[in-house]
């Protein structure tokens, strides 16, 4: 018969590993976008060159500058579960982009730095305490089939419409 006052240990050692490994993640990801907001806003030569490397305009750099900035703290807040969950989207989006950007434009192995990030920023996420995720205000119940299929009918519909409606030429300023 398994002991109980064990069982219970290793359920809070797990528990308590869980916590730790979150915010060692955590903390990663909120210095790095700290570092990279503070980078950009900057616009340090570094950032500079590699943005034209990429093909972006230089004005990004204000942009993300700022959004990683919010970022790095709505991660660190206490509370705000819905907007956490933003962050961390914003987030993941920022480094499996810069990934792609490197990848698409042959540089290789330097896209698996952000990839790397992007992968510590979703083991942030998935190890996020139940208590500070957002919770589904909806019961889970199955699906009927036809509710998968309307939306990608509704999709195509609508692709088919944007490629009729197509501008041609250059826009004029």
């Amino acid at each position: 018969m398994p002991n109980i006052a064990t069982n219970d240990y290793r359920v809070a050692i797990s528990s308590r590993a869980r916590v730790v490994a979150n915010w060692i993640f955590t903390l990663i990801v909120a210095w790095e976008m700290v570092a990279g907001s503070l980078w950009d806003l900057l616009r340090i030569e570094y950032v500079r060159v590699v943005l034209t490397h990429l093909g972006y305009p230089l004005y990004l750099l204000m942009i993300l500058g700022a959004w990683k900035l919010t970022c790095a703290v709505v991660l660190l807040l206490p509370r705000f579960p819905r907007l956490k969950e933003w962050a961390y989207a914003g987030a993941f989006f920022n480094y499996s982009g810069a990934a792609a950007s490197h990848f698409l434009v042959g540089d290789g192995l330097v896209s698996g730095f952000p990839l790397g990030f992007a992968i510590l920023t979703l083991a942030s996420w998935a190890l996020l305490p139940p208590q500070r995720r957002v919770s589904s205000a909806v019961p889970d119940v199955e699906t009927r089939p036809l509710e998968w299929v309307v939306p990608f009918v509704v999709v195509l519909v609508l692709i088919v419409a944007a490629l009729l409606t197509l501008l041609k030429g250059a826009p004029t300023f």
